[in-house]
């Protein structure tokens, strides 16, 4: 299958399913929370599709639209048409990455990809153009008599082989579809934690970047599961291992020339590249909500384990927000190690994105680098250098978010309203519950 269909029409489209017994065709979107959706049609529908003239139910999707103005468009956007390399060939199945629009034709503004492409616009009216490339990690489990436990499939550690390492089978096949369906994997390994693994893909322009991390998880699930095991992009699932994180490489580009870099310049990073960082500082507990936005999500970003606590970059060490790693020419850019797996991909690139830019167009203070290890500095040092800390808690940072006009604008009213109502009702269920941390601490003792 050709790499790319950039450029195709919907007749390449036709004609290529025709060639190759694609038999059914999905339709493929994200929720606000980021949870992959999909309509599925046969071969009679897929003209009517390719038009974008198909129909579904708005209101049972999560923070889309009310009952009463359910009808919403699926409009596809060619160039992610991609077929599955798996199932029967007589019988294919193929996907397309759809923008959702209004009955009316106009774009729906709580469709999160409509979010990310509005801050890509913004770059492009600056003179940017946004490379970003997303490390998801993810646990693999085995399943057995019950249907959820956290029992790993090895107590591999990273880098490790076999036998130490179980699942090379399962993350060679992952690696093997993401290849037939245009994905240039650069890397694949076990990663620090038992069961935890991570495979790296090529950067890309933001909206490829956000396309393609939509697939990968949906991949991965599907390859793990033929190997009679279950995939998880829950970032603490296991109590005293690592989590899972999904540290986001960014650049600018202006006329096809890396914005960070400048040869002569301290750290041969460019005001632009500084300034960027400065905004990320500044807004990062803000977007915080949205790169990490379970309860579970702030189990992992405490000391110890590898995740940021605080905000601060660095050039020299992964213990702050970001890094900058030491490559430099076209290669330059920065590493937002905060994002975990669960965060939609398109509204974390966005509120990075505007965090950034918000930095470039105001230019932010990027304070100086940290270069030692922060988690062993004294709280007086640590206020010298003016680094804050992460929330601590999914309750907090929604109320960070809250407070930053630059994110929640960047959301959109509509995202950002129905966002925080999901986040905040999550919070609400999970201090309410009982868990078997209390039990087992009070129940005999009082």
């Amino acid at each position: 299958m050709p790499n790319t269909f950039a450029g195709a029409t919907p007749k390449d489209v036709m004609d290529y399913a025709a060639a190759h017994n694609v038999r059914f065709l999905r339709l493929q979107f994200t929720d606000i929370l980021g949870v992959n959706k999909n309509v599925e049609l046969p071969r009679s529908q897929f003209e009517k599709a390719l038009s974008g003239d198909i129909l579904f139910d708005g209101s049972s999707i999560e923070g889309f639209v009310r009952i009463e103005e359910s009808d919403m468009l699926l409009v596809p956007d060619i160039s992610t048409f991609r077929v599955f390399p798996w199932g029967d060939p007589d019988s294919r199945v193929a996907r397309l990455i759809c923008d959702v629009h209004r009955p009316d034709g106009t774009v729906f503004d709580g469709d999160p990809r409509q979010v990310l492409k509005r801050q890509i616009a913004r770059a492009a009216e600056m003179g940017f153009v946004m490379n970003a490339g997303m490390e998801a990690e993810f646990f693999v489990f085995k399943t057995g008599q019950q249907a959820l436990a956290t029992v790993t499939q090895d107590v591999g550690s990273y880098f490790d082989l076999a036998p130490a390492d179980l699942g090379e089978d399962a993350r060679r096949a992952i690696v093997s579809a993401l290849e037939q369906m245009g994905f240039e994997v650069e890397a694949a390994h076990h990663e620090v934690a038992h069961g935890q693994h991570e495979i790296d893909f090529r950067y890309a322009d933001a909206l490829t970047t956000a396309d393609n991390i939509a697939t990968f998880r949906f991949v991965v699930k599907y390859i793990a599961n033929q190997f009679g095991l279950f995939a998880s992009f829950m970032p603490k699932p296991i109590y005293g291992q690592n989590g899972s994180g999904m540290h986001t490489h960014q650049s600018l580009f202006r006329e096809g020339k890396n914005a960070f870099f400048a040869p002569n310049a301290e750290w041969e990073l460019s005001p632009v590249a500084l300034h960027y960082i400065g905004g990320v500082l500044r807004h990062a507990r803000g977007f915080c909500a949205v790169t990490n936005p379970l309860v579970n999500s702030y189990k992992r970003l405490v000391p110890g384990f590898e995740a940021p606590v605080n905000v601060a970059w660095s050039m020299r060490n992964r213990s702050p927000l970001v890094r900058v790693p030491a490559r430099r020419g076209p290669g330059t850019r920065i590493e937002v190690r905060q994002p975990d797996p669960a965060a939609n991909p398109y509204l974390a690139l966005a509120v990075m994105l505007a965090a950034g830019l918000d930095g470039v167009a105001t230019d932010a203070d990027y304070r100086e680098p940290v270069d030692t290890n922060i988690f062993e500095m004294s709280f007086r040092e640590k206020r010298r250098l003016r680094i804050d800390d992460l929330p601590k808690d999914l309750n907090e940072a929604c109320d960070e978010l809250e407070k930053d006009d630059v994110i929640m604008g960047a959301l959109g009213e509509h995202v950002a309203k129905h966002f925080l109502d999901a986040k905040r009702q999550e919070w609400r269920e999970y201090i309410s519950q009982v868990h078997q941390w209390e039990l087992d601490r009070y129940l005999l003792k009082y």
